[in-house]
Formats: C-alpha cells, structure tokens, sequence
C-alpha cells in the first residue's frame, strides 16, 4: 500500500506513536502523507519533536498536533512557540518512562512504577501541559 493509502483513515484526535531517534528513522514519508491527509487534534508520542521543517516538525507547522508526548523537544522553534502560547499541549516524560508506558500499554498493564517523578510536580499530583495566556497577560501553567 502506499503512504496515502496507509494513513487515509487516520481520524482527527487520533493518538499516533511514531519511530525513530532524532531525526535518524523517522517515517518520513508517512509524517508527509498525514501532512496531506489533512487529520487534525492529534497526540503524537515520540521520543522527540522533530525540528521546525522536518520531521514531526511538518505537522506542527500545519498545526495538526494538539499535544505532544515526548522525551527531548529542545531543538524545534515552532514547537516552542505553540507551547509558550498556549496551542499545544506537552507531555514531557523520561526516555525510559516513555518507553516503559509503551511497552505496559502494549502488554496491557494499565499502571507501572517509577520512581523517576518523586518530588516533583508530578508527584505532587500535577503535570505541566499546557501554557495559558490569559486576558491580562499573565502567563500560567494548567495542570491535569
């Protein structure tokens, strides 16, 4: 089948775990086919995001992420800029957490252990995704 065809039923809102380390092994072709496909809302796990022009860096300039759940999103400028105002939601999560929470939800265990978050805002019940900017400019963290 082709890329086309491989991600034509794709839905908006649809959670999408993509390969890859870097920029080195990424579906670069099926990033390019969901770009054209058009799907919106869509949470992309990943153990990065790309960089502005490549990579998952495609769908966030086209804006058809709404949240990211990644290990390392240090090196993407329109990544950044989503984030700080407020349009994309980030799940920041440890390499081996991430990779911990795809392999129990694959086996399907819904729950694990790590002591990886202990005495941080996590563990205190929150987790930082999303900034608000509000009407007076304040910029403020909203929890889930």
């Amino acid at each position: 089948a082709s890329a086309k065809e491989a991600v034509a039923d794709v839905p908006d809102g649809a959670t999408i775990c993509l390969g890859g380390f870097g920029l080195c092994g990424i579906p670069e072709t099926l990033i390019g086919a969901l770009k054209d496909q058009g799907a919106k809302d869509l949470i992309c796990v990943s153990s990065n995001a790309g960089v502005s022009d490549f990579g998952l860096g495609i769908l966030l300039q086209s804006r058809q992420i709404k949240r990211m759940v990644s290990s390392y999103v240090g090196e993407n400028k329109t990544f950044e800029n989503q984030f700080l105002g407020g349009e994309l939601e980030v799940e920041l999560t440890p390499q081996g957490t991430l990779a911990e929470r795809l392999r129990a939800g694959g086996a399907g265990i819904p729950a694990f252990y790590t002591p990886t978050g202990y005495e941080t805002l996590v563990h205190r019940g929150g987790v930082p995704v999303k900034y608000s900017l509000p009407g007076d400019g304040e910029r403020r963290v909203i929890m889930e």
